[in-house]
């Protein structure tokens, strides 16, 4: 509002300025030109039409983030999350060693998170059948369920798509797929996740 206000005094000092009557009729019509232009000064930071708005950066679950899965076993859900359903993170595993996804959102008035770890993933690269641990928990509850190594999920990567003005963000897609449960840390439950399809956005230079 300030900017506005700046700008219509200027524009009115400017329009309201008297035209010398001994100027001749081309030199009127250049300082016509003149109010003109600067009239376009004073109005493009208004209007906006100078130059395009800055693309908003995207969400941590990228633009067309999303999750589906359906969960049997202790945590009985079906998901079927989008960017605005969901939390989305990401993080580098120790030593480097490939890459996290967490995914977390509400599910029947709990807060559910999932974990996908992928060890042997390597930045913009898709992979078939990659090895994964898994991890899920209702946030909370102080119940997690996860895999005990890498023989019983993996998880087919479609795409890592990078972003142009990031070298280290790729929106990255892919499959989950687990053929065991995943066991209760400190109890005899498990719940089981067949497949999970996810997209969402990977950060790999965040530790």
């Amino acid at each position: 509002m300030l900017n506005f206000r700046l700008s219509s005094v200027v524009l009115a000092q400017i329009l309201t300025t008297p035209v010398p009557q001994a100027l001749q009729a081309h030199d009127r019509l250049k300082s016509a030109g003149l109010k003109f232009a600067l009239l376009g000064l004073c109005l493009c930071p208004i209007a906006g039409v100078c130059e395009p708005a800055p693309q908003a950066p995207a969400s941590g679950c990228g633009d067309d983030g999303g999750m589906r899965t359906s969960l049997f076993g202790s945590i009985e859900a079906d998901v079927n999350w989008s960017r605005t359903d969901m939390e989305c993170e990401s993080m580098l595993r120790p030593n480097d060693n490939g890459i996290r996804l967490r995914f977390s959102g509400d599910v029947a008035g709990e807060r559910l998170a999932i974990i996908i770890a992928m060890p042997d993933l390597a930045p913009g690269k898709a992979a078939s059948a990659t090895p994964s641990n898994v991890t899920a928990t209702v946030e909370g509850s102080g119940r997690f369920f996860s895999t005990p190594g890498l023989d019983s999920c993996w998880t087919d990567i479609d795409a890592q798509i990078p972003f142009p003005e990031d070298p280290d963000r790729y929106v990255i897609s892919g499959t989950l797929y687990c053929v065991s449960p995943l066991g209760e840390l400190n109890g005899n439950a498990a719940v089981s996740i067949p497949e999970l399809w996810f997209s969402s956005v990977v950060d790999w230079s965040r530790k």
